[in-house]
């Protein structure tokens, strides 16, 4: 099955985010989920811990279609990476990939409604509490450290709150910046729904569990 996109900018436009989201982790994964005309674009940015996937960070990318499509499948960034590249600029076609993959994020499903705002933080502060996260990390996790140490950094400097009012996890910030959705000057408007939080800008959305 296709996916057809209205124009070439279109495509381009999920061409960028899925290359962010590889950049972010090479071996991920995009729930790609299409009801009519309108593909709702997942991509798993951190990973939860627990049966709950306490702390996972799933970015969301809501995108028009030229024509209707019934969809909802789950399939590896490479893969989608490898067509896009196969159809080359200027198309307006995204063949699906045939091999689905089980990833625990995409099992989880962010409420569609019931959020409450509860205030915004600006895109420098997003950039800011990013940029040293990562500082932090690739200080912390030399060559040699093992997969269990690096993995167990990556969730105490993410999983912690920022200081900013209102605060958000530091993961959440973190994907905004790495997708793009926090442009120099914007705002990011934060929501809350049960254990849900959500970092919204007009590029695309964050939620954290």
């Amino acid at each position: 099955m296709d996916l057809r996109f209205p124009d070439a900018p279109g495509l381009d436009d999920l061409r960028t985010y899925v290359a962010r989201a590889k950049a972010a982790d090479d071996d991920g994964a995009i729930r790609l989920q299409a009801a009519g005309a309108t593909l709702a674009a997942y991509v798993g940015i951190l990973p939860g811990s627990g049966l709950m996937g306490e702390g996972a960070v799933i970015g969301l990318r809501v995108m028009p279609l030229a024509e209707p499509a019934d969809v909802d499948t789950t399939v590896s960034l490479a893969s989608v990476t490898d067509r896009l590249a196969r159809e080359g600029s200027g198309s307006t076609t995204l063949p699906l990939p045939p091999t689905t993959v089980s990833v625990g994020w995409a099992a989880m499903a962010p409420p569609r409604s019931g959020w409450e705002r509860v205030g915004a933080v600006s895109a420098e502060d997003v950039y800011t509490v990013a940029r040293e996260g990562i500082a932090e990390v690739a200080s912390g996790a030399p060559a040699d450290a093992g997969s269990q140490a690096v993995t167990a950094l990556r969730r105490h400097v993410w999983g912690r709150l920022t200081t900013t009012t209102p605060p958000v996890p530091a993961g959440g910030a973190f994907a905004a910046h790495v997708l793009g959705f926090a442009a120099p000057g914007s705002e990011v408007t934060v929501w809350t729904c049960g254990r849900w939080t959500r970092l919204s800008t007009p590029a695309g959305h964050v939620l954290i569990r």
